[in-house]
């Protein structure tokens, strides 16, 4: 048995090419457009892989979509993203687990090598970040609005392997573009738990690196100077100037990301209070 694999693209004909190039055993890939403009549904037809397009809202509800209304070849479903490169021993690891008809796990999560100017910025990405890139699409049900999460009805397994994130292919203005979006989600999200129940702090004693993350970062919310301190946090107790001058401008571009959410938290209070912005 073999492993589908499943791409969800918009205008990535700069990525593609090089994701598809390191999937070339897989005879099963699906491409789930959201009406690209550019020649992305083009290269993917060339590479002989099935097009499907859907409108999309939120991550959640995109991957949703494709994990439950279509039919794929293969039990288990790999979905990496257009800007992801899958090497041989990743691809070996999966096929493995795919033979392996007695497997008990819904998912399985992976560790990535993410890349930024030409070096693997190993430190200031806060490595190892473990995220969802397998799984049986039956088992399994995407939450929560931004940074989607999975979650399985069986065990959850992680793979040894890692996959390379090329997250800056696209360009810094695409690059600040997505995390724009990404920053207006985080905001409604950061006010839904700011006025919610405390801090769970049972999570930071968790044997689970997600529960662990996930505490950490519902009282990241709470604390001051929010972009300083995650500066601070990745570049000096995470050692991030080991990864040299990218590392460097790695943490500052993160640090403006934080600085977006903050200020769109404000201009929703403003905004539910009638005043102006």
């Amino acid at each position: 048995m073999s492993v589908s694999v499943l791409i969800m693209t918009l205008n990535e004909e700069e990525s593609l090419p090089a994701c598809l190039a390191s999937l070339s055993w897989c005879d099963d890939i699906v491409i789930l457009d959201s009406f690209s403009t550019d020649r992305t549904v083009e290269i993917a037809r060339e590479a002989g892989a099935r097009i499907y397009q859907h409108k999309y809202e939120t991550e959640t509800k995109q991957r949703m979509y494709g994990l439950k209304e279509i039919e794929f070849k293969h039990s288990w479903v790999y979905m990496p993203d257009a800007d992801e490169i899958t090497p041989d021993d990743l691809r070996d690891e999966m096929l493995a687990i795919a033979n392996d008809p007695e497997r008990p796990e819904a998912l399985f999560r992976v560790r990535y090598k993410n890349m930024f100017m030409g070096r693997w910025v190993k430190h200031s990405s806060l490595y190892p970040t473990w995220i969802t890139r397998l799984c049986r699409p039956e088992r399994v049900v995407y939450e929560r609005e931004c940074h989607s999460r999975c979650v399985g009805d069986g065990p959850t397994g992680r793979l040894k392997s890692h996959f390379i994130h090329y997250s800056f292919s696209k360009g810094l203005t695409a690059w600040f573009d997505k995390h724009n979006r990404y920053s207006g989600f985080e905001a409604k999200e950061s006010l839904q738990i700011l006025r919610g129940k405390g801090i769970p702090w049972k999570g930071f004693f968790s044997r689970l690196p997600e529960a662990r993350r996930s505490a950490l970062k519902e009282l990241s919310y709470r604390i001051p100077f929010r972009p300083a301190a995650r500066f601070a946090y990745m570049y000096l107790l995470r050692c991030g100037f080991l990864d040299g001058w990218q590392g460097y401008h790695y943490c500052r571009l993160i640090a403006a990301y934080e600085y977006m959410i903050v200020i769109k938290i404000e201009e929703q209070r403003r905004r539910e209070h009638g005043l102006s912005i």
